[in-house]
Protein backbone atom coordinates (compact mmCIF):
# COMPACT_ATOMS: atom_id res chain seq x y z
CA UNK A 1 0.00 0.00 0.00
CA UNK A 2 1.51 3.15 -1.39
CA UNK A 3 0.11 7.20 0.39
CA UNK A 4 -2.04 8.60 -0.63
CA UNK A 5 -4.01 11.91 -0.51
CA UNK A 6 -7.16 12.14 -1.92
CA UNK A 7 -9.73 15.32 -0.71
CA UNK A 8 -12.87 13.64 -2.09
CA UNK A 9 -12.03 10.70 0.79
CA UNK A 10 -14.65 10.11 3.08
CA UNK A 11 -15.38 8.40 6.12
CA UNK A 12 -16.89 5.58 4.29
CA UNK A 13 -14.08 5.30 2.34
CA UNK A 14 -11.60 4.76 5.11
CA UNK A 15 -13.76 2.19 6.69
CA UNK A 16 -13.93 0.10 3.89
CA UNK A 17 -9.84 0.30 3.60
CA UNK A 18 -9.85 -0.34 6.89
CA UNK A 19 -11.70 -3.81 6.48
CA UNK A 20 -10.73 -4.69 3.42
CA UNK A 21 -7.04 -4.20 3.63
CA UNK A 22 -6.35 -2.59 7.18
CA UNK A 23 -3.58 -0.50 8.49
CA UNK A 24 -0.97 -1.35 10.00
CA UNK A 25 0.88 1.11 12.44
CA UNK A 26 4.22 1.34 14.10
CA UNK A 27 4.77 4.62 15.67
CA UNK A 28 7.41 5.81 18.59
CA UNK A 29 6.00 9.17 20.01
CA UNK A 30 7.62 11.43 22.39
CA UNK A 31 5.89 14.14 24.03
CA UNK A 32 8.28 16.97 24.97
CA UNK A 33 7.92 20.10 27.22
CA UNK A 34 10.48 22.69 26.35
CA UNK A 35 12.18 20.47 24.45
CA UNK A 36 12.57 17.94 27.64
CA UNK A 37 11.07 14.46 27.06
CA UNK A 38 8.63 13.11 29.12
CA UNK A 39 6.74 10.70 27.48
CA UNK A 40 7.00 8.24 25.56
CA UNK A 41 4.48 5.70 23.76
CA UNK A 42 5.51 3.27 21.59
CA UNK A 43 2.51 1.81 20.17
CA UNK A 44 2.43 -1.52 17.19
CA UNK A 45 -0.96 -1.96 16.13
CA UNK A 46 -3.07 -4.02 13.62
CA UNK A 47 -6.31 -2.73 12.85
CA UNK A 48 -8.33 -4.36 9.94
CA UNK A 49 -12.01 -6.17 9.50
CA UNK A 50 -12.16 -9.48 11.27
CA UNK A 51 -12.01 -11.80 8.40
CA UNK A 52 -8.85 -10.27 7.13
CA UNK A 53 -7.13 -10.22 10.51
CA UNK A 54 -8.52 -13.99 10.62
CA UNK A 55 -6.57 -14.78 6.59
CA UNK A 56 -3.62 -13.38 7.81
CA UNK A 57 -3.22 -15.35 11.05
CA UNK A 58 -4.25 -13.22 13.92
CA UNK A 59 -7.17 -13.75 16.85
CA UNK A 60 -7.51 -16.93 15.77
CA UNK A 61 -8.21 -18.01 19.10
CA UNK A 62 -10.99 -15.07 19.33
CA UNK A 63 -12.77 -16.74 16.32
CA UNK A 64 -12.90 -19.99 17.76
CA UNK A 65 -13.89 -19.19 21.02
CA UNK A 66 -16.63 -17.08 19.32
CA UNK A 67 -17.54 -20.07 17.17
CA UNK A 68 -18.18 -22.19 20.16
CA UNK A 69 -19.93 -19.46 21.96
CA UNK A 70 -22.26 -18.77 19.26
CA UNK A 71 -23.29 -22.45 18.50
CA UNK A 72 -23.75 -22.90 22.47
CA UNK A 73 -26.08 -19.58 22.48
CA UNK A 74 -28.10 -21.14 19.07
CA UNK A 75 -28.57 -24.54 20.68
CA UNK A 76 -30.72 -23.20 23.32
CA UNK A 77 -33.24 -22.64 20.99
CA UNK A 78 -32.67 -24.20 17.79
CA UNK A 79 -32.00 -27.90 17.87
CA UNK A 80 -28.37 -28.76 16.07
CA UNK A 81 -27.28 -32.37 15.13
CA UNK A 82 -24.36 -32.96 16.95
CA UNK A 83 -22.05 -32.68 14.00
CA UNK A 84 -24.38 -30.11 12.63
CA UNK A 85 -22.24 -26.32 12.33
CA UNK A 86 -23.69 -22.90 11.79
CA UNK A 87 -21.66 -21.27 8.66
CA UNK A 88 -24.06 -17.97 8.75
CA UNK A 89 -26.81 -16.37 10.64
CA UNK A 90 -28.72 -13.30 8.84
CA UNK A 91 -31.82 -11.51 9.67
CA UNK A 92 -34.43 -14.00 6.91
CA UNK A 93 -38.06 -14.53 6.11
CA UNK A 94 -40.05 -17.32 4.63
CA UNK A 95 -43.28 -16.58 2.25
CA UNK A 96 -46.38 -18.86 3.45
CA UNK A 97 -48.35 -19.74 0.25
CA UNK A 98 -51.35 -22.05 2.40
CA UNK A 99 -54.47 -21.04 3.72
CA UNK A 100 -53.19 -17.44 3.70
CA UNK A 101 -50.56 -16.07 2.54
CA UNK A 102 -47.64 -13.58 3.92
CA UNK A 103 -44.04 -13.06 5.13
CA UNK A 104 -42.93 -14.83 8.21
CA UNK A 105 -39.82 -12.83 10.10
CA UNK A 106 -37.30 -14.64 11.72
CA UNK A 107 -33.25 -15.75 10.96
CA UNK A 108 -32.08 -17.41 8.04
CA UNK A 109 -29.29 -19.93 9.06
CA UNK A 110 -27.09 -21.94 7.07
CA UNK A 111 -25.68 -25.17 8.23
CA UNK A 112 -22.98 -27.49 7.43
CA UNK A 113 -26.26 -29.71 6.92
CA UNK A 114 -29.36 -27.42 6.38
CA UNK A 115 -30.92 -24.26 5.16
CA UNK A 116 -33.37 -23.25 8.07
CA UNK A 117 -35.37 -20.19 8.65
CA UNK A 118 -36.04 -19.67 12.49
CA UNK A 119 -37.81 -17.60 14.90
CA UNK A 120 -36.30 -17.23 18.49
CA UNK A 121 -39.04 -16.09 20.37
CA UNK A 122 -41.11 -17.84 20.39
CA UNK A 123 -38.89 -20.97 18.93
CA UNK A 124 -40.43 -21.86 16.03
CA UNK A 125 -38.62 -23.02 12.96
CA UNK A 126 -40.37 -21.59 10.14
CA UNK A 127 -38.91 -23.53 7.28
CA UNK A 128 -36.02 -25.73 6.79
CA UNK A 129 -34.31 -28.63 4.06
CA UNK A 130 -31.71 -30.22 4.21
CA UNK A 131 -28.72 -28.88 1.52
CA UNK A 132 -28.65 -32.26 -0.17
CA UNK A 133 -32.54 -31.98 -1.19
CA UNK A 134 -32.07 -28.53 -2.54
CA UNK A 135 -32.03 -28.89 -6.97
CA UNK A 136 -31.66 -24.96 -7.49
CA UNK A 137 -31.02 -21.65 -5.07
CA UNK A 138 -31.40 -18.73 -7.22
CA UNK A 139 -32.48 -15.20 -6.67
CA UNK A 140 -35.82 -13.59 -7.37
CA UNK A 141 -36.67 -9.99 -8.45
CA UNK A 142 -39.80 -8.70 -7.14
CA UNK A 143 -41.61 -5.36 -6.20
CA UNK A 144 -42.49 -4.49 -2.24
CA UNK A 145 -45.27 -3.32 -1.33
CA UNK A 146 -43.95 0.40 -1.36
CA UNK A 147 -42.69 0.14 -4.99
CA UNK A 148 -39.19 -0.89 -4.21
CA UNK A 149 -37.78 -3.60 -5.77
CA UNK A 150 -36.57 -6.32 -3.38
CA UNK A 151 -34.08 -9.64 -4.26
CA UNK A 152 -35.79 -12.24 -2.80
CA UNK A 153 -34.29 -16.36 -2.70
CA UNK A 154 -36.04 -18.75 -5.21
CA UNK A 155 -35.14 -22.23 -3.60
CA UNK A 156 -36.13 -24.87 -6.05
CA UNK A 157 -36.24 -28.54 -4.27
CA UNK A 158 -35.50 -31.72 -6.03
CA UNK A 159 -39.33 -33.17 -5.04
CA UNK A 160 -40.48 -30.51 -7.45
CA UNK A 161 -41.62 -27.75 -5.34
CA UNK A 162 -40.21 -24.60 -4.68
CA UNK A 163 -40.06 -21.90 -1.66
CA UNK A 164 -39.67 -17.84 -1.50
CA UNK A 165 -37.02 -16.88 1.09
CA UNK A 166 -35.80 -13.20 2.39
CA UNK A 167 -32.62 -12.26 3.61
CA UNK A 168 -30.82 -9.46 4.44
CA UNK A 169 -28.26 -10.09 2.14
CA UNK A 170 -29.87 -12.46 -0.44
CA UNK A 171 -26.75 -12.51 -2.90
CA UNK A 172 -24.45 -13.20 -0.35
CA UNK A 173 -26.54 -16.03 0.83
CA UNK A 174 -27.13 -17.70 -2.85
CA UNK A 175 -23.42 -17.40 -3.29
CA UNK A 176 -22.96 -20.09 0.32
CA UNK A 177 -25.78 -21.93 -0.62
CA UNK A 178 -24.43 -22.84 -3.95
CA UNK A 179 -20.73 -23.22 -2.81
CA UNK A 180 -21.97 -25.84 -0.48
CA UNK A 181 -23.98 -27.45 -3.01
CA UNK A 182 -20.65 -27.90 -5.15
CA UNK A 183 -19.23 -29.18 -2.55
CA UNK A 184 -21.79 -32.00 -1.75
CA UNK A 185 -21.51 -32.99 -5.34
CA UNK A 186 -17.62 -32.86 -5.77
CA UNK A 187 -17.37 -29.73 -7.04
CA UNK A 188 -14.96 -27.39 -6.50
CA UNK A 189 -16.17 -24.80 -2.87
CA UNK A 190 -14.96 -21.64 -4.13
CA UNK A 191 -18.54 -19.66 -5.26
CA UNK A 192 -19.59 -20.50 -8.71
CA UNK A 193 -18.96 -18.44 -11.61
CA UNK A 194 -21.36 -16.08 -12.37
CA UNK A 195 -23.57 -16.89 -15.49
CA UNK A 196 -23.36 -14.92 -18.47
CA UNK A 197 -26.43 -13.04 -17.72
CA UNK A 198 -25.49 -11.79 -14.28
CA UNK A 199 -21.69 -10.87 -15.54
CA UNK A 200 -20.61 -7.26 -14.63
CA UNK A 201 -20.57 -5.15 -17.96
CA UNK A 202 -19.15 -2.40 -16.11
CA UNK A 203 -18.49 -1.61 -12.92
CA UNK A 204 -16.46 1.11 -10.99
CA UNK A 205 -16.26 3.75 -8.08
CA UNK A 206 -19.27 6.13 -8.62
CA UNK A 207 -21.57 8.97 -6.64
CA UNK A 208 -25.23 9.40 -5.55
CA UNK A 209 -26.70 12.40 -4.93
CA UNK A 210 -29.28 11.46 -1.92
CA UNK A 211 -31.88 13.79 -0.68
CA UNK A 212 -32.43 14.25 2.97
CA UNK A 213 -35.30 16.82 4.41
CA UNK A 214 -32.15 18.98 5.66
CA UNK A 215 -30.80 19.06 1.75
CA UNK A 216 -28.43 16.97 -0.21
CA UNK A 217 -25.65 14.71 0.42
CA UNK A 218 -22.99 13.25 -2.33
CA UNK A 219 -22.12 9.48 -1.12
CA UNK A 220 -19.34 7.41 -2.64
CA UNK A 221 -19.63 4.09 -3.50
CA UNK A 222 -19.77 1.16 -6.40
CA UNK A 223 -21.83 0.50 -9.15
CA UNK A 224 -22.52 -2.66 -11.04
CA UNK A 225 -24.14 -2.68 -14.45
CA UNK A 226 -24.95 -6.22 -15.65
CA UNK A 227 -27.69 -7.30 -18.34
CA UNK A 228 -30.25 -7.27 -15.86
CA UNK A 229 -29.62 -4.37 -13.86
CA UNK A 230 -27.80 -1.74 -12.80
CA UNK A 231 -27.15 -1.14 -8.86
CA UNK A 232 -25.18 1.64 -6.09
CA UNK A 233 -24.52 0.96 -2.76
CA UNK A 234 -22.09 2.48 -0.23
CA UNK A 235 -19.52 0.78 1.89
CA UNK A 236 -21.81 1.10 4.80
CA UNK A 237 -25.04 -0.07 3.02
CA UNK A 238 -26.85 -3.28 3.88
CA UNK A 239 -27.99 -3.47 0.19
CA UNK A 240 -28.21 -1.71 -3.08
CA UNK A 241 -29.54 1.98 -2.53
CA UNK A 242 -29.92 2.03 -6.39
CA UNK A 243 -31.43 -0.99 -8.15
CA UNK A 244 -32.92 -0.29 -11.59
CA UNK A 245 -33.36 -2.85 -14.61
CA UNK A 246 -33.77 -1.11 -17.84
CA UNK A 247 -37.27 -1.71 -19.08
CA UNK A 248 -37.56 0.82 -15.42
CA UNK A 249 -34.89 3.44 -17.25
CA UNK A 250 -37.26 5.79 -19.08
CA UNK A 251 -34.97 8.96 -20.07
CA UNK A 252 -31.06 9.27 -19.42
CA UNK A 253 -29.76 12.84 -19.46
CA UNK A 254 -26.52 14.34 -18.88
CA UNK A 255 -26.34 18.08 -17.07
CA UNK A 256 -23.11 19.67 -16.15
CA UNK A 257 -23.28 21.02 -12.57
CA UNK A 258 -19.83 20.87 -9.61
CA UNK A 259 -19.87 17.46 -7.85
CA UNK A 260 -16.96 15.63 -5.97
CA UNK A 261 -15.59 14.41 -9.52
CA UNK A 262 -13.48 15.59 -11.89
CA UNK A 263 -15.97 15.41 -14.22
CA UNK A 264 -18.66 17.90 -14.69
CA UNK A 265 -20.92 16.17 -16.38
CA UNK A 266 -23.56 14.14 -14.07
CA UNK A 267 -26.02 11.73 -15.17
CA UNK A 268 -29.55 12.10 -14.70
CA UNK A 269 -31.63 8.74 -14.26
CA UNK A 270 -35.10 9.26 -14.76
CA UNK A 271 -37.58 6.31 -13.51
CA UNK A 272 -41.37 6.22 -12.80
CA UNK A 273 -40.69 6.45 -9.56
CA UNK A 274 -37.81 8.76 -9.10
CA UNK A 275 -35.03 10.45 -10.65
CA UNK A 276 -31.40 9.48 -9.97
CA UNK A 277 -28.49 11.64 -10.05
CA UNK A 278 -25.00 9.83 -10.37
CA UNK A 279 -21.32 10.94 -10.63
CA UNK A 280 -17.99 9.75 -12.00
CA UNK A 281 -14.78 10.18 -12.78
CA UNK A 282 -15.25 8.26 -16.10
CA UNK A 283 -19.13 9.59 -16.46
CA UNK A 284 -19.04 9.83 -20.13
CA UNK A 285 -17.58 5.63 -20.81
CA UNK A 286 -20.99 5.31 -18.24
CA UNK A 287 -23.12 7.19 -20.23
CA UNK A 288 -22.67 5.38 -23.75
CA UNK A 289 -22.45 2.06 -21.56
CA UNK A 290 -26.03 2.86 -20.22
CA UNK A 291 -27.54 4.27 -23.79
CA UNK A 292 -26.15 0.81 -25.32
CA UNK A 293 -27.58 -1.27 -22.37
CA UNK A 294 -30.55 -0.10 -22.37
CA UNK A 295 -31.44 0.32 -26.29
CA UNK A 296 -30.15 -3.46 -26.25
CA UNK A 297 -32.65 -4.29 -23.43
CA UNK A 298 -36.13 -2.55 -26.10
CA UNK A 299 -34.40 -3.89 -28.88
CA UNK A 300 -34.86 -7.78 -27.62
CA UNK A 301 -38.13 -6.70 -26.38
CA UNK A 302 -39.74 -5.51 -30.10
CA UNK A 303 -41.56 -3.33 -30.74
CA UNK A 304 -45.04 -3.43 -28.94
CA UNK A 305 -47.94 -5.07 -30.99
CA UNK A 306 -50.26 -3.18 -32.84
CA UNK A 307 -53.98 -3.03 -31.12
CA UNK A 308 -56.64 -4.40 -33.48
CA UNK A 309 -59.61 -1.70 -33.78
CA UNK A 310 -62.40 -2.26 -31.71
CA UNK A 311 -66.02 -1.88 -32.25
CA UNK A 312 -67.39 0.96 -30.23
CA UNK A 313 -70.11 0.17 -27.64
CA UNK A 314 -72.62 2.87 -27.88
CA UNK A 315 -74.52 3.89 -30.96
CA UNK A 316 -72.09 3.68 -33.99
CA UNK A 317 -73.77 6.24 -35.73
CA UNK A 318 -72.39 8.93 -33.38
CA UNK A 319 -68.84 8.40 -34.34
CA UNK A 320 -69.05 8.68 -37.73
CA UNK A 321 -66.98 11.52 -38.82
CA UNK A 322 -68.34 13.46 -41.96
CA UNK A 323 -68.01 11.45 -45.56
CA UNK A 324 -66.90 8.17 -43.32
CA UNK A 325 -69.22 5.23 -44.21
CA UNK A 326 -71.78 4.43 -41.18
CA UNK A 327 -71.44 0.86 -39.09
CA UNK A 328 -73.07 -2.07 -40.53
Amino acid sequence: MQPTRDPRATLPDLIEVLLNKGVHLNLDLIISVSDIPLIGINLRATIAGIETMIEYGMMQQWDRDTREWVQRAVRTHLPLAADEEILAKMAGGHYQDNFYRTWRSGSAYLTTQRLIIHRRDPAETLWQTRLDAIASVSPHRESSIGGEERTRILVGLKDGSEAVLSALEPDRLISLVQARLGRADGASSSTPEATAEDRPLREGRMWFLETLSTGSTWRGGQAQLSNTELTWRSPMDGRARVRISPEQLLDIRREERSNPTDERRLLILETADSTITLAADDAGAWSKRLDDWRAGALDAKGPAPLEEPTRPDSNPDDRVGEGAAPWR
